[in-house]
């Protein structure tokens, strides 16, 4: 029997790697490493020194290319986004296939949590569910990008009685959701904040969580909007690529005071 595993390895910082994600680490005899489009220096340094950090003897390492994302430029979404998980698992299979023997194990390290707005679990089970010859896998949860950003503001996630709502930024077209206080907002390349009406909303957004180059601008969403603008704009120019990620909160009403 075959096993793969998924391993969450934070979302920025080395020492959110857990104790679990270091002995998978240690335990694993293949690591299949996805190099995605435009994948940046500092995101694949982070992940070798992941490994340096963790590893005592050689990891036989494969890598994956990953096809182009071309859904921001076309009409059908839901299509796009599914031819192209269907090229990942051909191209996973194969090197699963090709790579992994009898009794070994294969790693995938995936930033963040691997249940979180992240492909790759999915892309697995489909792999499991169709392979000719029996293979396994678990999941080593990590610290997502959402729980890093309540952490760095210092907030708690949800209010006493209320619901969170993880939402991607191409659903706020509409504005908040109704009856929702708190969304977190993932993959927003658009600023799509900017576009919705301020109105009674607060705004905590982070960027690069857990890094040395973290960014945090919180307050009314009114007065802070064009700074984050400003800001990300300004990262991404320096950096070249930005991952970030906000919390939209309804503020409470004060109460009425009587005449």
């Amino acid at each position: 029997m075959r096993e793969l595993v998924l391993i969450g390895v934070g979302a920025g910082d080395p020492e959110w790697v857990t104790l679990a994600a270091v002995r998978a680490i240690q335990e694993i005899d293949v690591l299949f490493v996805v190099v995605k489009e435009r994948e940046y220096d500092d995101l694949v340094e982070a992940r070798r020194s992941i490994i340096e950090r963790h590893r005592t003897r050689p990891l036989t390492m494969v890598e994956l290319l990953d096809p182009p994302r071309p859904w921001q430029s076309v009409p059908d979404y839901p299509a796009a986004v599914a031819a192209w998980r269907a090229h990942r698992l051909e191209s996973w299979g194969q090197a699963v296939s090709g790579h992994l023997g009898e009794g070994q194990s294969g790693g995938f390290l995936v930033w963040g949590d691997p249940s979180l707005y992240e492909s790759t679990l999915a892309i697995v089970e489909h792999l499991v569910a169709s392979a000719s010859e029996e293979i396994t896998y678990r999941v080593i949860p990590g610290v997502s990008s959402v729980l890093a950003l309540a952490a760095a503001h210092r907030i708690p996630l949800n209010r006493q009685g209320r619901a969170v709502q993880i939402s991607p930024a191409r659903m706020l077209a509409g504005g908040m959701p109704e009856g929702v206080d708190d969304v977190v907002v993932m993959l927003d390349g658009k600023q799509a904040f900017a576009s919705i009406d301020p109105a009674g909303l607060d705004i905590y957004w982070g960027a690069y969580l857990g890094t040395p180059e973290q960014l945090l601008v919180s307050g009314p969403l009114g007065d802070v909007a064009e700074e984050i603008i400003r800001v990300r704009a300004d990262a991404a120019a320096r950096l070249g690529w930005v991952f970030d990620t906000y919390l939209l909160r309804r503020r409470d009403r004060e109460p009425a005071r009587g005449g």
